[in-house]
């Protein structure tokens, strides 16, 4: 699927959100019925059954089962400020993202608090972060070890060991001047703005942690 494409299917992104929390309401009241006592509960089902039912963004996606994608990856709108995760080519569910301080443009080294642009692939799963859940991305990518190495960011050296690690599928050096360490984490409601990474909230990026595998694609466009 083309760019333009992508941008088009942007439309469905508040596709399946609400719904979810409808369910999470649900399961706690669901849950918690002795305390509420039996009349409470039934009135307070009835008001969110209602809610649900009329909702017209959730009337076409609250049969959702939980997640489950064949074929996972990841397209990321900086300027709209939105993350899609696709099953092959057909759009699963598009979450709300913060970027880093200046999140225009490529990133070119480390403290720039760009959010970088290009095709990555999940190097790394971190289930207990500061942030929550982090997944890192083989940043460094090849395009800027190229450009780091032709501006004299990095060394022949550095630059030779980050091309192995990648082309391995391994996480590239992390702690050279052209920065690291990227990747989509939770925090997004405590940190909305990040140093380069795309932050998500911490009920999404579990959603996302669950599906996605290392080596799978995340791509990054303006």
């Amino acid at each position: 699927m083309g760019s333009s494409a992508i941008l088009r299917t942007h439309s469905l992104s508040k596709q399946g959100r609400a719904s979810r929390k409808c369910r999470r309401i649900l399961e706690r009241i669901l849950k918690h019925r002795g305390f509420f006592g039996p009349l409470v509960s039934l009135v307070v089902l009835s008001v969110v059954a209602v809610w649900i039912v009329s909702s017209p963004t959730t009337t076409n996606a609250i049969n959702q089962p939980i997640l489950t994608v064949a074929s996972p990856r990841v397209v990321v709108l900086k300027s709209a400020r939105v993350l899609h995760l696709f099953d092959g080519d057909a759009l699963s569910r598009s979450y709300s993202i913060a970027l880093g301080s200046q999140p225009d443009g490529q990133k070119q080294r480390i403290g720039d608090g760009r959010t970088p642009e290009g095709v990555f692939r999940i190097c790394a799963k971190k289930a207990n972060s500061e942030h929550h859940r982090f997944i890192g991305l083989d940043y460094p990518d090849v395009g800027a070890v190229e450009r780091g190495l032709k501006n004299g960011l990095i060394s022949a050296g550095q630059a030779s060991e980050m091309f192995r690690a990648i082309e391995a599928g391994e996480c590239p050096n992390w702690t050279s001047a052209l920065g690291g360490g990227i990747g989509l984490h939770g925090g997004k409601m405590a940190e909305p703005v990040t140093a380069g990474c795309v932050a998500l909230t911490d009920e999404d990026i579990e959603e996302l942690f669950a599906v996605l595998r290392v080596g799978d694609v995340v791509e990054i466009l303006p």
